[in-house]
């Protein structure tokens, strides 16, 4: 499991997760919800309590990841396979121009 913050400016706007069973699962955060109901990331996305989930990566994240000559050079800087999508978002997307941002969450593996 992968899985991102997203910020919408400096606000936690929610996270995206990444499921081992390959499914994709966007929840928006409470206090988001509470404090900014009507600033959606995307039209297709509206504010909600309920969670976004598919099958396949969100295209509005989808549209996040860089493309051509940029692509070209992520996936090779770090080895992603540009097939990775989550992959790329999380090592791509963290300086985005926009108001959007991703920044991986790390996992805790304790023993």
């Amino acid at each position: 499991m992968r899985s991102a913050t997203i910020l919408y400016g400096n606000n936690k706007a929610g996270e995206l997760i990444e499921t081992n069973d390959g499914d994709y699962i966007f929840q928006y955060d409470t206090d988001y919800i509470i404090n900014h109901p009507e600033q959606f990331l995307t039209f297709s996305m509206p504010v909600r309590t309920a969670p976004y989930i598919d099958k396949r990566l969100f295209p509005f994240f989808e549209g996040l990841i860089p493309e051509g000559w940029l692509l070209n050079i992520a996936t090779k800087n770090w080895k992603i396979n540009p097939n990775d999508r989550m992959g790329l978002l999380l090592a791509c997307c963290q300086n985005c121009i926009g108001a959007v941002s991703v920044h991986p969450i790390k996992e805790n593996h304790e023993a």
